[in-house]
């Protein structure tokens, strides 16, 4: 009878995402993938509201925007038109911040979700009796559902918060079919990386890489990303690599499509992921793909297969994958072709958004609908 009352109405979402749909980090641009995805598809029987938790400015601003997603969720809560908070978690100031909305959403007795994006969650959530992490273990365990991006990370999440388990479900992030066709770099095979520009990134191994195949000639590589964007610069003057590389900085969605129709080999050498926009991207576009095997990244790569996967910090590894691939435009072709069928399969954006509105509708049923 519940569920069947669920379904005869709409259901009312609130979505705590960091800067809002229109922000630059990668929870952000799923958000609002999901938004644009969302209103495409028309769904009748859920309505659903972004609202930041966090802010786009500085850090010290994020609890107004936190007060106010809680003050929303009051007023959503009294008007009847909160049944779901979808709360977007990932390391530090994000999961305080959001152990309050959850703590909000308890009192108002309003399910919440959890979706948890924090490439180093597993460090930062630790196997511990200490306070913080048994605040994590009860913002978990407290959860109606929990959504995670991969095996890894459900048994991570299970491990640590065991009254989780059973509410666990494995969404992976998706995007959309690109617009336009994949043309490649033409003579000279263009290498594309896309992301924030530091250590844990791979940046220093990918351009010591870069350094090592230089007697190779027929390669060009854009480093497209914010964060350490002048020392990358730098260090590929020293070794004497500048001209073959660009440092465009951070770019909209619209020069990440551009890039991504010119190039050929995508390549993230990164230390800690949980699962990467610029994979998936580089995957539905068809580019040949070098990632290192860590967060769910071996749940959407088979190495050989749908791309190439090296250890992380393995420069000698990294130079040879990327080697192979400019010197072998047959396995380019393959691994490509091979990354768009598991993009078609499984990662495309439509179904993603059919997974978290069944999320949505598992967990709104899972209480007792608000009263008129």
């Amino acid at each position: 009878m519940l569920q069947r009352l669920i379904s005869d109405r709409k259901i009312h979402v609130l979505v705590a995402t960091p800067s809002g749909v229109s922000g630059q980090g990668g929870i952000d641009r799923i958000m609002g993938a999901l938004k644009q995805e969302f209103e495409r598809q028309e769904i009748a029987d859920i309505d659903v509201c972004f609202l930041a938790s966090r802010g786009p400015g500085h850090v010290g601003l994020s609890i107004f925007y936190m007060l106010g997603f809680c003050l929303r969720m009051l007023k959503a809560r009294l008007a009847g038109r909160a049944d779901v908070i979808h709360i977007n978690i990932s390391v530090s100031g994000s999961t305080y911040r959001k152990m309050v909305i959850a703590a909000c959403a308890r009192l108002l007795s309003i399910p919440y979700v959890l979706h948890l994006h924090g490439a180093q969650y597993q460090t930062f959530w630790k196997a511990d009796r200490g306070f913080i992490s048994r605040r994590i273990k009860a913002l978990f365990e407290h959860a109606d559902r929990v959504i995670v991006l991969g095996r890894l990370w459900r048994d991570f999440v299970a491990s640590r918060a065991p009254g989780a388990a059973g509410n666990i479900v494995i969404v992976p992030n998706a995007t959309e079919v690109p617009s336009l066709a994949h043309v490649g770099g033409g003579d000279h095979v263009h290498i594309l990386f896309l992301g924030r520009i530091g250590d844990r990134k791979g940046v220093p191994q990918l351009l010591e890489a870069l350094h090592r195949m230089n007697p190779v000639k027929n390669w060009r590589a854009t480093i497209a990303g914010d964060g350490e964007v002048e020392a990358a610069r730098a260090k590929s003057a020293a070794l004497r690599i500048a001209d073959r590389i660009a440092f465009p900085g951070w770019v909209g969605p619209d020069d990440v499509a551009s890039l991504i129709f010119s190039a050929d080999i995508l390549v993230l050498p990164s230390f800690a992921e949980n699962l990467p926009m610029s994979v998936i991207e580089g995957m539905a576009a068809g580019l040949a793909v070098v990632a290192t095997p860590v967060g769910a990244v071996e749940d959407i790569i088979t190495d050989g297969q749908s791309g190439l996967l090296v250890p992380p910090g393995d420069v000698t590894a990294l130079t040879e994958a990327l080697s192979r691939l400019v010197e072998n435009p047959a396995l380019r072709a393959k691994l490509g072709a091979g990354a768009m069928a598991v993009h078609r399969e499984r990662l495309e954006l439509a179904p993603f958004v059919g997974a978290i509105c069944d999320v949505w509708r598992s967990a709104a049923s899972s209480r007792q609908p608000v009263k008129r």
